[in-house]
């Protein structure tokens, strides 16, 4: 079973939402598949998401990257 973190361990999270609005979505999709933690994180403060959310969401790729 994979364990890398997909779009539905994020559906109809805040973190979605907010990024859809913004026409993000696809690229922090990619962020994530890429483990691109940077780039996740800049898309996610730049959809105004908080800091708190921010860190969970970091800290699911960084498991979901050290299940592989």
């Amino acid at each position: 079973m994979d364990e890398a973190m997909n779009r539905d361990e994020f559906e109809g999270t805040v973190v979605l939402e907010k990024l859809a609005e913004m026409n993000q979505l696809d690229e922090f999709l990619e962020a994530v598949d890429a483990d691109d933690f940077k780039k996740a994180k800049s898309l996610m403060k730049r959809a105004n998401v908080d800091s708190h959310t921010i860190a969970i969401v970091l800290e699911k790729m960084a498991a979901a990257d050290s299940d592989h």
